[in-house]
């Protein structure tokens, strides 16, 4: 876990969970934009990916994901100020299984092309075997079907991912059936998830994500105030596409429109 403290004036923090075989190190210019904006920022990278000391790729349970970033949030907790828990892509839905089980003062959550729903994945053979699999080898790993070509339109982005050795190239079996499970919870305990300022924002042309099924999980949920922003043309990783300062903007206002008046009125 690493903590940023912002030097401008300060309104709030910003949790950042990271999506599926990523680290927070790609996150580092949205940290900066954060920082530069009053907010302290708290990240990581989740177990078995990035800098974390367990297996590579592999995960018994989803829980472990959830309980890392419990502690992200209880260290967030400590400076007193308004919190944003900011989830991408497996993040997303790390955030949203954690809030449904756990019971968190937030000011507002974040989603970035939350993984509700897959468009890649193995065919419905290989998702068969992999229950089967997943009871005799569940370390066997595999391709996750993810490329840097797929995730963003940013052609910088992509070289660095190819020659980033943080990047996962394989996952486990039983990394895959826990998100799938996990995946399927989400929408079962949908009512679970709490009343809070919610902002969904998703690639419009995303090559990963199913964004249908993030509207249906989004359309179905009874909160009092929930946004749903998708950005036409964009990827998967919005915070990484070439529009990503706009992207930030847009979130960015989110979280300051939630900020207690007196900090809102605040001199910057």
């Amino acid at each position: 876990m690493w903590v940023f403290e912002t030097e401008a004036p300060v309104k709030g923090v910003v949790v950042i969970v990271h999506g599926a075989v990523e680290h927070h190190g790609r996150y580092m210019w949205v940290k900066e934009q954060w920082l530069a904006d009053g907010f302290h920022v708290i990240m990581g990278d989740l177990p078995g990916q990035g800098l974390s000391k367990r297996k590579r790729g592999h995960i018994l349970h989803f829980e472990e994901y959830i309980e890392e970033v419990l502690r992200w949030l209880e260290e967030a907790q400590r400076f007193l100020l308004p919190i944003f828990l900011l989830g991408h892509s497996m993040g997303g839905l790390t955030a949203v299984r954690l809030l449904q089980k756990h019971t968190i003062p937030l000011a507002g959550v974040i989603l970035s092309s939350p993984a509700l729903g897959l468009k890649i994945g193995p065919s419905a053979p290989l998702d068969a075997l992999s229950k089967g699999l997943n009871l005799i080898i569940p370390q066997l790993q595999m391709s996750p079907g993810i490329t840097p070509q797929i995730a963003t339109r940013n052609r910088d982005i992509c070289e660095s991912d190819v020659n980033d050795s943080l990047m996962l190239t394989k996952v486990s079996v039983r990394w895959y059936r826990e998100l799938a499970r996990s995946i399927q919870l989400s929408f079962k305990e949908l009512l679970d998830f709490p009343d809070l300022p919610l902002l969904i924002m998703q690639g419009g042309n995303d090559k990963i994500v199913e964004k249908s099924s993030v509207m249906r999980w989004f359309n179905a949920l009874p909160s009092t105030e929930k946004m749903y922003k998708e950005w036409p043309g964009l990827y998967h990783e919005i915070f990484n596409e070439p529009e990503r300062e706009q992207v930030y903007r847009f979130a960015q206002q989110f979280a300051s429109m939630h900020l207690p008046i007196e900090i809102q009125s605040s001199p910057s």
